[in-house]
């Protein structure tokens, strides 16, 4: 293919994609309202710890657009949710052309993958959720009040959950570049400690709450793909070792001599 065809390809793909963002956003324009209460339930659920004290905490709208604004928001992020098996496929599918027919078969398998794996994403981030707000709101006095610009929270939530929806796509991205023989499984295997730090940072980075018990139960899942997206590659590398014997020199040692 030219560039102009690459070029083509990549906007009709990209023009799918919208299309299926677009269409699952309808479904969650619908349905916005009950939506913004389960995204607000942590702070609603603050709320009624500190009635007591007299302490008010809730969400509050200062311009007239800003429902309008979360309708949209809310409603974006429900499309972004419900067309991933869309919008994955068409990203991936962008990338087939340069495959071999072994490898696209074994590609499928990726994608199959990597729908469950963004959703289970998206879902431990909302599970933590409560969490992360309780303990943010617990630095306010007993009798101080927060009262939260709607759009900013939204903000906030939406983007922490969508980002560990995307984090949790590294094995397949691991295994996508070794399929492409960009990067061998030695070459993971080497790099262990410095992925592991890697997961424990992107999640402290990602994470709101300042106790690590969150930071590590949002690690922990990210590691463990980590070794799950080097095992495969392995196995995919020994593979193609016994299919090409001249690359049994890959894994030898830098000082051990190959065989003539």
């Amino acid at each position: 293919m030219s560039l102009g065809d690459h070029l083509r390809e990549l906007r009709n793909r990209t023009l799918i994609a919208i299309l299926a963002i677009l269409l699952g956003s309808i479904v969650g324009w619908v349905r916005w309202q009950e939506i913004y209460d389960a995204l607000v339930a942590p702070i609603a659920a603050v709320a009624n710890e500190k009635k007591a004290a007299g302490a008010i905490v809730t969400t509050s709208f200062g311009n007239l657009t800003d429902s309008f604004t979360i309708l949209l928001v809310v409603g974006l992020f429900v499309g972004v949710v419900i067309s991933s098996p869309v919008w994955l496929w068409e990203l991936w599918a962008f990338v087939l052309p340069g495959l071999t027919t072994r490898e696209k078969r074994v590609s499928m398998a990726f994608f199959a993958a990597a729908v469950p794996l963004f959703l289970a994403g998206c879902a431990l981030a909302f599970a933590v959720l409560p969490r992360a707000v309780q303990t943010l709101l617990s630095f306010t006095p007993a009798q101080g009040s927060n009262i939260i610009y709607a759009p900013d929270y939204l903000s906030f939530v939406l983007k922490f959950i969508l980002t560990f929806g995307i984090g949790f796509l590294l094995p397949v991205l691991l295994v996508g570049l070794n399929v492409a023989h960009v990067l061998p499984a030695r070459v993971m295997r080497k790099g262990w400690r410095g992925a592991v730090f890697l997961c424990f940072l992107f999640t402290a980075v990602m994470t709101p709450d300042p106790s690590p018990w969150t930071m590590i139960v949002l690690a922990l899942p990210l590691v463990a793909l980590f070794f799950l997206a080097v095992g495969i590659s392995t196995l995919l590398d020994r593979r193609r070792a016994k299919r090409d014997p001249t690359a049994e020199w890959l894994d030898l040692p830098d000082d051990q001599a190959s065989a003539l």
